[in-house]
């Protein structure tokens, strides 16, 4: 083994873990105060947001030049993988137990108030058909089709996910102009999901009554599905940053871990986007 392959860079004492605490406190205590309908409140959230952004583009760009100036070896790498890895499988994790909430309400709650030990005790006129908002909710509405929106959403996911895999090539076989163009349009697809999104969103508030506040649906809907949302979000913001890196010069065909790990993350949306659709939308 090397010496470059078998160095481990140690780097300096970092103040920005300090500045993230900062961000987060500043945003905990506007939380609060907003909450409680103090003036400061909004105020607060606001700058712990803007500290928040300044660290992030302050650490990664310092883990940025630290990458460039060749002082990462196969072992920071392999420490990277791993904690992508643990990362992605945390966010398995997170969607899990919100598809346990659906699973639980759909297979055992809902039947359960209908069932025969409970009717004409509780809920006399509930029935365990889903979608259901619930026995406690009495105004009308209209579950989200799967064959709109959803299904055009889908379209563009799987499509995404193909032209990163695209631009990954390019990437390997040194194709810069490929590698560009393929992550502008993964970026492209995942905006247009993004949009499409917030048009359903609106529809389902103001033309089929389906609202946050919806019973066990809305809940479970917007919970999963905004969620999804927000990581697709994230997933785009992730991907531009990437694709200005390889604007800058930045990855090489054997070394371009921060490239892989963002790869990485939009696959395992468009999985979990593949289970919404299925587990949401049309079943």
């Amino acid at each position: 083994m090397s010496q470059q392959a078998s160095r481990y860079f140690v780097p300096q004492p970092s103040h920005w873990p300090i500045i993230g605490s900062l961000a987060l406190a500043l945003m905990g205590a506007g939380a609060v105060m907003w909450v409680n309908k103090v003036a400061a409140g909004p105020y607060s959230v606001a700058a712990g947001f803007c500290v928040l952004v300044y660290m992030l583009f302050g650490w990664f760009g310092t883990v940025i030049r630290e990458s460039e100036g060749g002082k990462y070896s196969k072992l920071v790498d392999g420490s990277f993988r791993w904690g992508m890895s643990w990362f992605i499988f945390s966010e398995v994790m997170f969607f899990a137990a919100f598809f346990g909430a659906l699973f639980y309400t759909r297979t055992l709650s809902v039947p359960d108030l209908a069932s025969a030990d409970n009717l004409g005790l509780l809920y006399p006129h509930f029935s365990d058909m889903w979608p259901s908002a619930g026995p406690g909710f009495k105004d009308k509405f209209t579950p989200m089709a799967a064959w709109g929106i959803p299904a055009i959403n889908t379209l563009l996911l799987l499509s995404s996910g193909a032209t990163l895999t695209w631009a990954h090539w390019g990437l390997l076989k040194n194709k810069r102009a490929q590698l560009t163009i393929g992550l502008i349009l993964t970026i492209l697809l995942g905006v247009t999901f993004i949009y499409l999104q917030a048009t359903e969103y609106a529809e389902a508030y103001s033309h089929l009554n389906l609202k946050l506040t919806t019973g066990v649906y809305g809940s479970t809907f917007f919970m999963l599905t905004g969620f999804h949302g927000f990581h697709v979000t994230l997933g785009a913001t992730m991907l531009t940053v990437i694709l200005f890196r390889v604007m800058s010069g930045h990855f090489k065909p054997d070394h371009h871990f921060a490239f892989e790990a963002v790869a990485w993350y939009w696959h395992f949306v468009d999985v979990v986007w593949l289970l919404l659709f299925v587990l949401v939308y049309w079943l």
